[in-house]
């Protein structure tokens, strides 16, 4: 592959790419890949945990294919050799202070873009939306495919967006699943910002599960009570941190538990470990949870993916003052993320201008794209996804699923959700208005 794709004979760098070959070769129609989320996840992963089922499920009509993004995992992978604690996720994410203090953000912020700066890797300057598209053309090529299709997950549905804007001839049965906003003059900071109501959509959920009377995990007799005692739990462990040996920082204080609230929302299975961790923390002589911590090497590529992605994409205001100032009306507004969503990021001190516009995706190309989405989905909120139905016009169909989590198809969603993206995928027929699928079930596959 090209570092510089305006160069395509100059410096190479190497993409990881892994098949599955169709099971039903009479029935092949051609590729699907699985393009992953992120910044920074990896489609080899991803491909080993959703390939027997999308095999099954398609009968054998494509082969699967998915990668790892440049300078992602085993595609020439970069770092920024950050300190162990900038790596951690709690801190990579600019979580506010006691209070809404981001002083320790800025210097994290400065620290983070400078640490980048300073190694020079070529790759890791090359990171974009845009770039990750064109390798993805790449891809297609090499393997033969005049057109692909695809199913693109969160971050993964905005590349694809962006595929599908830039190169709209080579798409075939094109599926976006839990959408982010495409907003092309804010991109990720649009993306941020929505885990405000994003969070606050998703939190009954939660509320209703852990208010259950015979719940062994019971927080609060009900739905509101939950509430309470979460806000009162969080505000109390930023006061009073709890030592948490093993764990990336070694403390438990409000901060990481609202950071294992949001990861925990991605699954009601997830719902238990959030209660725990809740329950242990709130009685000092209970032992907290065993901290579950990725390897380091792993945290400092997903670091340094996330940030240059981001940061190259697209230009970000740069007053501290003004970050405070949203940060201190946003945590009113949104209790839950503590004013999070509209933090500063490292971007804010990057010390590189975007190489290109971001792309601004439009309705122009065929109309072979079906949008999937959960309507509680904490990460990619549905106002971020009518955001894109409304951008690809007719180009696109919707199916909204009536459930929680990140990730819609063969994840979060249910039966007859399922059962319609597979019917696209296999048949190429999408609904003929957009539709709202309610009725509860396991996923299918």
């Amino acid at each position: 592959m090209p570092l510089d794709h305006g160069d395509p004979r100059g410096e190479q760098i190497t993409l990881t790419v892994s098949r599955i070959a169709s099971t039903g070769p009479a029935a092949r129609r051609g590729t699907l890949l699985l393009i992953p989320g992120g910044p920074g996840g990896s489609g080899i992963d991803r491909l080993a945990r959703f390939g027997p089922d999308l095999m099954a499920g398609t009968r054998g009509a494509y082969d699967l294919v998915s990668f790892d993004p440049r300078g992602v995992g085993l595609s020439s992978p970069v770092s920024c050799d950050l300190g162990p604690d900038d790596v951690a996720t709690v801190k990579l994410r600019p979580w506010p202070g006691p209070g809404g203090d981001i002083s320790e953000n800025v210097a994290r912020g400065k620290r983070v873009a400078d640490a980048c700066a300073r190694s020079e890797d070529p790759v890791l300057r090359s990171l974009s939306s845009v770039n990750e598209a064109r390798d993805i053309d790449r891809v297609r090529a090499a393997l033969g495919e005049e057109r692909i299709s695809a199913w693109g997950v969160s971050y993964g549905a905005y590349v694809g967006a962006v595929y599908a804007q830039l190169f709209p001839h080579r798409t075939d049965r094109w599926l976006l699943d839990s959408i982010g906003d495409p907003d092309h003059t804010r991109v990720a900071r649009g993306w941020a910002e929505n885990y405000g109501p994003a969070i606050e959509d998703r939190f009954p959920d939660f509320a209703a599960w852990a208010s259950k009377p015979r719940n062994p995990l019971r927080i609060a007799p009900t739905p509101a009570g939950v509430r309470k005692e979460f806000l009162r739990l969080a505000a109390r462990l930023d006061r009073e941190p709890r030592p948490w040996p093993g764990a990336r920082p070694p403390v438990l204080d409000g901060n990481v538990l609202r950071q294992t609230m949001m990861d925990a929302f991605y699954s009601d299975a997830n719902f238990p470990a959030l209660a725990e961790l809740m329950l242990a923390a709130e009685d000092p002589r209970k032992p907290l949870p065993e901290p579950e911590v990725p390897p380091l090497e792993v945290l400092q590529n997903n670091a340094a993916v996330v940030v240059a992605t981001i940061c190259n994409d697209v230009r970000w205001p740069r007053s501290v003052p003004g970050y405070a100032r949203e940060v201190a009306a946003n945590r009113v507004r949104y209790p839950l993320t503590a004013g999070l969503p509209v933090n500063i990021f490292p971007c804010a001190f990057w010390p590189y201008e975007p190489a290109e516009k971001p792309v601004r995706i439009t309705s122009d190309g065929p109309s072979n794209i079906l949008l999937v989405q959960n309507l509680r989905d904490p990460s990619t909120p549905y106002r971020g996804a009518l955001e894109m139905r409304r951008a690809l016009g007719e180009r696109a169909r919707m199916v909204t699923v009536d459930a929680g989590g990140h990730g819609a198809y063969l994840s979060n969603g249910n039966a007859r959700g399922d059962r319609t993206v597979t019917e696209f995928l296999l048949t190429g027929r999408r609904p003929g208005t957009d539709v709202v699928c309610r009725d509860p079930g396991p996923a299918a596959g």
